[in-house]
């Protein structure tokens, strides 16, 4: 890895089939040990449960409120500052229960690839 600076810019952003915006903020072989994407789910909206093979997430909740459900844990309220951390193979999903966009930080180890993705609902 060599020392930069990556800009956001949320006019890359994207809808998954997840169910949710991805702006990818840092994901590239120029640092494979993570990866960092802004994540973004409009009111009412749940994800998909998924699960991602050999790659650790963590969501770090920047703005509004979720219901954050996590392997064999009971789901819980999420809101600004919580920090969830997701091991590998977990199932996981969450749903914005607020009236505006919920907004986190999808940060990854190692960095995500779509390989790893495996959508538990299809």
């Amino acid at each position: 890895m060599q020392e930069t600076i990556k800009h956001q810019n949320l006019n890359s952003e994207f809808y998954t089939p997840e169910k949710c915006y991805i702006t990818e903020l840092s994901n590239g072989c120029d640092d494979p040990d993570v990866s960092i994407a802004r994540a973004r789910v409009t009111p009412g909206v749940t994800t998909c449960r998924h699960r991602l093979r050999d790659t650790a997430e963590r969501y770090c909740i920047l703005q509004g409120k979720g219901c954050v459900e996590v392997g064999a844990l009971p789901p819980r309220e999420v809101n600004p500052g919580d920090v969830v951390l997701i091991p590998p193979m977990c199932p996981q999903r969450i749903t914005n229960i607020g009236q505006t966009d919920l907004i986190f930080l999808a940060i990854c180890s190692p960095r995500f690839s779509e390989d790893v993705y495996q959508d538990m609902e299809h």
